[in-house]
């Protein structure tokens, strides 16, 4: 009989039960699934983004499917950070469950704003920085694709909350090394890669765009190969830093190849509108690799792939 393995993980100093979260955005505060999913046996929810007032976000038509995955174009909407707070966190808080705050901005005093709020409130595991938002300060440019405005940010929010910090980075900068090497020397604890990528959707027949804003978020399979790229880049170049992998995982192996690569992670995204319960099934698909393969904990696998 072997031994049943650790499915422990460490990301600095946030401890998780097991290596599966669900992502920013794809599994609403949680609550949603509650009826669907034993939420208390994720490794971590991850809430949608919060803004520090309502938002109600973009027109529809806001999501489209595409060949192997899916664009959206929500616009952050979500109740605000204090409705949260009131009415949200209490709820999830009985569930036992590491609740990681995710945080949005249009400007690096907004973003402080939230982490401030989310500091004071109890029951929050961790904030995770959302840097794919428009900086109104600078025309609109993405907080995440320049080194020094991700710097900025991620050092106020840094200063503004004692809560483990992990920064989700944007695959829309040059260099996503440079950028999260910005990330970690400014406060974050942990990295999250990626978030989704600019695509646009046409319908041919009524020559118009499928998506009321043009431009949307692409996420599912079709971004797996090159989240798991952009993984891989950053943890040979900065190995020590903790890891949490995103874009297209459908199944276990597909966890099971991030955390090969060097993540101490994953989040499970788009994959929960389809199939609800997947989460759950991939950290048993997990404890059941490593016990086949005689390892004793998922760290005794992370980067663990063999010289060809």
């Amino acid at each position: 009989m072997g031994v049943t393995p650790d499915l422990r993980v460490s990301l600095g100093r946030l401890t998780l039960p097991n290596p599966v979260m669900v992502a920013a955005g794809a599994f609403g505060y949680g609550l949603e699934y509650r009826d669907l999913v034993d939420i208390a046996q994720l490794g971590a929810i991850v809430t949608r983004s919060l803004t520090l007032a309502p938002r109600m976000g973009n027109p529809p038509p806001r999501v489209v499917e595409t060949p192997a995955g899916m664009l959206n174009a929500i616009g952050l909407q979500n109740d605000g950070v204090d409705a949260f707070l009131l009415e949200i966190l209490p709820q999830l808080r009985s569930y036992g469950v590491p609740i990681i705050a995710s945080i949005a901005g249009e400007t690096v005093e907004e973003y402080t704003h939230v982490a401030s709020k989310i500091d004071r409130a109890e029951g929050v595991a961790a904030v995770e920085l959302n840097l794919s938002c428009p900086n109104q300060a600078r025309g609109g440019m993405e907080f995440g694709i320049e080194a020094t405005l991700t710097a900025q940010v991620v050092s106020a929010v840094r200063q503004a909350t004692t809560l483990p910090l992990i920064v989700k980075l944007s695959p829309n900068a040059g260099d996503l090394v440079s950028i999260a090497a910005a990330a970690v020397e400014a406060g974050a604890d942990a990295l999250c890669l990626v978030n989704t990528f600019p695509g646009v959707a046409v319908d041919a027949r009524e020559r118009r765009f499928r998506l009321a804003t043009k431009v949307g978020g692409l996420s599912g399979p079709a971004i797996k190969p090159i989240a798991q790229y952009h993984l891989w880049r950053v943890h040979q170049a900065l190995p020590e830093v903790p890891l949490i992998g995103v874009g297209g995982i459908s199944s276990a192996e597909d966890a099971l190849e991030y955390i090969l690569l060097g993540a101490h992670a994953v989040q499970i995204g788009t994959a929960n509108y389809i199939h609800p319960t997947l989460a759950l099934e991939v950290i048993e698909g997990i404890r059941r690799y490593l016990s086949e393969h005689g390892f004793d904990s998922v760290e005794a696998l992370r980067g663990a792939l063999l010289d060809s």
